[in-house]
């Protein structure tokens, strides 16, 4: 047993503060978890920019599409082409 004092004497200076830092992970993660769930469940204003930057962007391909679709159709029957009156990227719909 004298053998192994100097050891345990030791140990708390081995440990080199673990247990005071998982003591303090323990009281801490109700806060870090509640603040995790608050960002999942919000969305920030750089992320509502992006979606909407992505959703405008899917719109004026669908555009393009439309009006590439009304521009070949014009070519083949220019008797019946009139004005352009599809979709609009611009529109809030």
């Amino acid at each position: 047993m004298r053998k192994f004092l100097p050891l345990i004497a030791a140990l708390p200076l081995l440990s080199g503060g673990c247990i005071a830092k998982t003591a303090w992970d323990v009281a801490t993660l109700p806060v870090k978890a509640g603040s995790q769930v608050v960002d999942w469940s919000t969305t920030s204003q750089e992320e509502a920019d992006r979606n909407y930057g992505k959703k405008m962007r899917e719109k004026e391909a669908r555009e393009g599409k439309e009006r590439r679709k009304h521009e070949k159709e014009c070519r083949k029957h220019p008797e019946s082409c009139g004005d352009y009156d599809g979709y609009r990227a611009s529109d809030p719909n």
